[in-house]
């Protein structure tokens, strides 16, 4: 078994600029890919694990943009909806495993899954014409939540992240969990070496929850998404994204625009906006649930929406297609 831990991340955050990993023939996947995808299996060079993927090249020999989507808590790679929009598009796009449902300690977040991202994203690099400037994330849920991991992970790599009701403080969602009829809180165990409450697994807590990192990820454009009455009609409180955005508020600079205690314990209390709480002007019809609150703070948007835990991918993909990073 791997041990995984501060140490090994900072190893793993190491060996971002490492060579391109080997690709091996693909295991038996979870899901059969949509027509146009390949079915891959990508090494990962800190184990020798190849893990599956799903693979859509770009069409043209011209550098176009890369989306790499990263699954759900539970679930295993794969986006039919992401990979229509991209064949669209003519976007590459690519979907790590990143060791599949985090129930061990191989997968939520640990230095192997956030490798087994970057290998994908290096494998994708040098296989198709990928624009260096226009490399996108996008994650809901769990997905999220190794979203915003990797956007502190690697930020010079990220044009823009999309998380939609991600978890960020693994052990403030393991409190709510053990409140519910959920198989959450024991697989967080199972990841983390048990339950919180010793100075092993808080480490590895902390370690795995985007929240205590998410100011390495200054300067880049993040756009979170949450459903108001997510955590009383959804697995994960609000609050896991309304203390993410004040973080990244913050180590951007933008204190001012960030929540204040008060107004976030009111919303994932009541499932209710504050009265007096005053959104940024939004004009976006076209999503399946409408915009009940937006803040932005310099390259980072916050979005409440009236809906629980689920995710729009359509406006995050329209969202992703403005964000650029600058030339050199």
């Amino acid at each position: 078994m791997i041990k995984v831990g501060r140490r090994c991340l900072a190893l793993v955050l190491a060996l971002i600029p490492a060579a391109a990993p080997a690709v091996d023939a693909p295991r038996a996947q979870p899901v059969a890919p949509p027509p146009g995808v390949l079915a891959i299996s990508i090494r990962n060079p800190l184990d020798g694990v190849a893990e599956p993927a799903w693979f859509l090249p770009n069409p043209s020999s011209d550098p176009a943009p890369l989306l790499v989507h990263l699954h759900s808590w539970s679930a295993r790679l794969g986006e039919a909806s992401l990979a229509k929009d991209c064949l669209k598009r003519g976007w590459a796009l690519v979907s790590p495993n990143f060791r599949g449902p985090n129930n061990r300690p191989e997968a939520c977040a640990s230095p192997l899954a956030v490798q087994d991202v970057l290998a994908a994203v290096a494998h994708v690099r040098q296989t198709t014409a990928v624009d260096p400037r226009r490399i996108y994330l996008i994650g809901g849920s769990g997905g999220g939540h190794m979203a915003l991991m990797m956007a502190q992970a690697a930020p010079e790599l990220w044009a823009g992240v999309s998380a939609w009701v991600p978890i960020t403080d693994l052990a403030a969602w393991h409190a709510f969990s053990k409140t519910k009829p959920s198989a959450y809180a024991k697989m967080m165990e199972q990841a983390c070496g048990g339950p919180p409450g010793s100075p092993a697994t808080d480490a590895e807590y902390r370690a795995r929850s985007p929240l205590f990192h998410l100011a390495r990820a200054v300067g880049v454009p993040i756009d979170i998404q949450v459903g108001l009455r997510d955590g009383h009609e959804g697995s994960v409180p609000v609050s896991n994204s309304l203390r993410a955005f004040n973080v990244l508020a913050e180590a951007n600079g933008q204190a001012g625009r960030s929540l204040s205690a008060g107004d976030i314990g009111s919303i994932t209390a009541t499932a209710r906006l504050p009265e007096g709480l005053v959104s940024d002007p939004h004009d976006e019809p076209a999503r399946k649930r409408p915009i009940l609150f937006r803040r932005s703070a310099g390259p980072v948007r916050l979005t409440i929406f009236d809906g629980a835990h689920e995710s729009d991918f359509a406006p995050a993909v329209r969202w992703l297609a403005q964000q650029q990073k600058p030339h050199p």
